[in-house]
């Protein structure tokens, strides 16, 4: 297809343009071009508007596509949070869970996190390119373009670099983009023999220069949490890694407060999980420009409470949503569905979920060219054949694009 043309016409295209980056939202706020049209040069959107106009005003000689009359045009989604660098599944840790078992249980029976880094480590660099390979084709089909894939299932210096070696070459492989993590701060290996001190200092030493000199990521994550890292031994990590031009996320206030903080402290791009988050932990984030990134699926994996994600955005914070796909607590890998099922949970309105899987996500991601549908912006959009946009999360997942474009090029027609 040419780099220049315009697409169209839609009979509802949603912008998100002019919403706010913290807060709530109503629907009455969403920007809804009945008849719209979208004018592509290069990969970017060029002209948002009417079709009749932009028609009108653009030359002959430039290409038109038409579109089906009864499509729905939005941005597409971004995930912001997701472990599909995994080798194995633990679905008997999911069915010793819902037994009753408790988390300490299945980890004493071979369960749990360290279970994953085993079945990990078996695999080859290429094994595990190509199952990032498979989970980022299947998030493509329900309308992803951007896909954040963290490491931390491999635990050594040798490990975390098979691991992201296989993000850097499955993101040349891929139609979308991958946004790479570097999760080494996941849990304290089994086989280490030294303190969690000393493990974060040899991770820090050894593995962030080699990031560099690959170019391997720009991102590192740390789990704050009882039976990962505390605070107080986090943070000289996290600090090196910010002198070192990283940009910070932290999984934070998954059972036990203190991530939070750390986050904010720091300025990272992103707090996620916060199901444990109390009035303080609201309020300081509504307070400071860190993103709260909820993961509604790790909610119904667990059977634990959601991110109180109706508090956050009423103090006024920035909310992301994403499906923190892993083999464990969250294996189900749809975002609209646990984006569907939170909003019932939460009385979210459909401009906050929308918001949520866009431009907010780009936010947590540090990234500021994508998520809505305006001039300058990278022309990444999905279609959906029906006559209303509210049907996407009514129907809960269960309605599917029937296009997904990424750079102004096709990359997926159902």
């Amino acid at each position: 297809m040419d780099n220049t043309f315009l697409i169209g016409s839609f009979k509802q295209l949603l912008t998100l343009q002019n919403l706010p980056i913290k807060g709530a939202l109503r629907d009455d706020d969403l920007e809804i071009l009945d008849n719209g049209g979208l004018y592509i040069k290069n990969g970017l959107i060029e002209e948002v508007g009417n079709w009749g106009v932009l028609n009108q005003m653009l030359s002959p000689d430039i290409q038109r596509v038409d579109i089906d009359e009864n499509s729905i045009c939005l941005p597409s989604y971004i995930d912001c949070h997701t472990h599909i660098a995994f080798g194995g599944n633990r679905a008997n840790d999911f069915a010793m869970r819902n037994a009753g078992r408790s988390y300490l249980e299945i980890a004493e029976s071979g369960g749990g996190i360290w279970s994953t880094v085993q079945h990990t480590r078996a695999c080859s660099q290429e094994e595990q390119e190509e199952l990032i390979l498979e989970r980022a084709y299947q998030l493509l089909q329900q309308g992803i373009t951007t896909i954040e894939v963290k490491s931390g299932y491999g635990l050594s210096i040798e490990e975390e670099l098979k691991t992201l070696r296989a993000i850097q070459k499955a993101h040349q492989h891929s139609s979308v983009d991958l946004i790479a993590t570097c999760l080494s701060a996941h849990i304290k290996p089994k086989d280490f023999d030294g303190t969690s001190e000393q493990y974060l200092q040899k991770i820090a030493h050894e593995l962030f220069p080699i990031l560099q000199a690959e170019n391997l990521c720009h991102r590192i994550d740390a789990f704050v949490e009882k039976s990962a890292f505390s605070a107080q031994e986090i943070l000289p990590y996290l600090q090196k890694a910010q002198a070192l031009g990283f940009d910070i996320t932290i999984h934070a206030d998954q059972f036990t407060t203190s991530g939070s903080q750390v986050a904010i402290n720091l300025g990272a791009l992103s707090a996620d999980h916060l199901e444990a988050s109390g009035y303080i932990e609201i309020q300081n984030l509504a307070n400071s420009n860190v993103v709260a990134v909820a993961l509604p699926a790790a909610s119904l994996g667990l059977g634990c409470d959601f991110t109180p994600a109706r508090k956050l955005l009423d103090a006024g914070a920035s909310l992301a949503i994403a499906t923190d796909w892993n083999p464990g607590s969250a294996p189900m890998g749809q975002l609209i569905t646990s984006a569907s099922i939170f909003a019932t949970m939460q009385k979210l309105s459909n401009a906050e979920i929308l918001a949520g899987i866009t431009f907010r996500a780009a936010k947590a991601l540090g990234l500021a060219d994508r998520g809505r549908l305006q001039k300058g912006y990278l022309a990444d959009f999905v279609l959906y054949q029906t006559n209303h946009y509210q049907q996407i999360i009514y129907q809960q997942g269960r309605l599917q694009p029937s296009e997904v474009w990424k750079n102004g090029q096709r990359i997926f027609n159902k």
